[in-house]
């Protein structure tokens, strides 16, 4: 092939992708409760280590996008959108009002707010730093995003405490740091039911959102289950508003396993929010998207989910990857993430409905014949041949996952 010429470049992805086939339509993507993050799409593919590859994008372009494509749903960091030194002001509500004429002129809603706690500088000892002036600045801009999310009309507010912890040991005392920051969602809390009984509207829905570790060295509360300890420790004082919002990556970064993380929220009803994107385990927070790494197991965790009547969001947050250039971001990165999720949830519909899951799954729930029931060889004996079952299982949704039952083999 020859070298293709900068201004055939797009041109050749634009064709290439069309080629791809597969893709949903935008009225079929809206039937999807996907939300697309501001953050995601204005990326620039900055990082500790890599200078920004791509132009900045601003909400109204990224709504715009969104919209073409199918995402019925934004959510936005309070920074992504206003300046810190404007928030709480009167060119806040500016700001506000230009993104509402924009969610209504492209037909989005705003699903969920969240507030960055991390990035600057006033954060460097996190949101429950010893200064009381550090905590008070953390109710304020919490109870400020209740605010905006009330005005758009969101549904869900979410808290990432990525700067929860430390980097040398001793430099905090865990407890009250803990106490420190039960007292700044207390205060959203408070302002949520204040806001809500005002606008005559439902209170939002309180997400936490666990990591392992960045940019901290150790994270206070780095896994969902320590969220739902945390939630659960007497420290909140509205603990019923304060629910997860899990990310698949971050239960894969310390290498546990997200199906099981989240069969633990939906126990304990807590599973409100859900961040999808992908990776590699004991890894960094690659924000790949949906189903580029583990496809299979995304599959099993979308069963999980369907067989428990999930309603909730599915947020793509990923970070389109650094060699994608700003107009690859909405012609391919979005619709395919959107188009894999769609495959995977309508996949795991037919793995529900699969005659041969059902009736091994069936099997081995009935058992094997009657035996002493404090017999235990008799019991292992009687149960041998059908836990075989699990393999095959196991083997049958990876046919559904690459066609295989619908007869699709190589020749070899």
């Amino acid at each position: 092939m020859k070298p293709v010429p900068v201004k055939k470049q797009q041109v050749l992805v634009d064709r290439l992708m069309k080629a791809c086939g597969g893709a949903y339509s935008p009225k079929t993507r809206r039937k999807y409760f996907i939300s697309g993050p501001q953050w995601a799409a204005a990326y620039q593919g900055q990082a500790l280590f890599h200078a920004p590859t791509r132009q900045p994008v601003g909400f109204e372009e990224v709504i715009g996008e969104y919209s073409k494509i199918g995402i019925g749903h934004w959510v936005t960091h309070d920074s992504d959108v206003i300046p810190t030194e404007a928030m709480g002001k009167d060119e806040q509500w500016q700001i506000v009002e230009s993104i509402k004429k924009s969610l209504k002129k492209h037909g989005l809603e705003c699903s969920m707010v969240t507030t960055e706690t991390f990035f600057h500088a006033v954060w460097a000892a996190s949101p429950a730093a010893e200064s009381p002036q550090v905590r008070e600045y953390a109710a304020h801009r919490v109870r400020n995003t209740v605010d905006i999310g009330h005005e758009l009309g969101a549904q869900f507010a979410v808290y990432w405490p990525g700067s929860l912890g430390y980097y040398t040991q001793g430099a905090v005392e865990e407890t009250e740091t803990l106490r420190w920051y039960a007292e700044a969602l207390n205060a959203a809390c408070e302002r949520d039911i204040e806001v809500a009984r005002k606008k005559k509207r439902a209170p939002l829905k309180h997400c936490l959102e666990a990591k392992p570790f960045e940019p901290q060295a150790e994270i206070l509360l780095p896994t969902s289950d320590a969220m739902l300890a945390f939630i659960s420790s007497g420290l909140l004082s509205h603990p019923e508003m304060v629910g997860l919002n899990p990310e698949y990556l971050h239960e894969l970064m310390w290498g546990g396993a997200p199906r099981a993380a989240l069969a633990r929220a939906l126990v304990a009803g807590k599973l409100w929010h859900f961040d999808i994107n992908d990776g590699y385990r004991l890894k960094h927070d690659v924000d790949i998207a949906i189903g580029l790494v583990n496809p299979l197991d995304w599959l099993n965790v979308l069963v999980m989910l369907r067989s428990h009547n999930y309603k909730g969001p599915f947020n793509l947050d990923y970070k389109p990857p650094r060699t994608t250039s700003n107009s690859g971001v909405f012609a391919v990165s979005f619709p395919t993430a959107v188009d894999r999720f769609i495959t995977l949830w309508e996949m795991a519909g037919e793995v529900m409905e699969d005659k041969i899951v059902q009736e091994a799954i069936a099997a081995l729930k009935a058992g094997g014949p009657p035996v002493d029931t404090h017999d235990a060889d008799a019991i292992a004996a009687a149960h041998r041949e059908l836990l075989t079952l699990h393999e095959l299982v196991a083997h049958r949704i990876f046919q559904i996952l690459v066609g295989a039952h619908r007869g699709r083999t190589y020749s070899a």
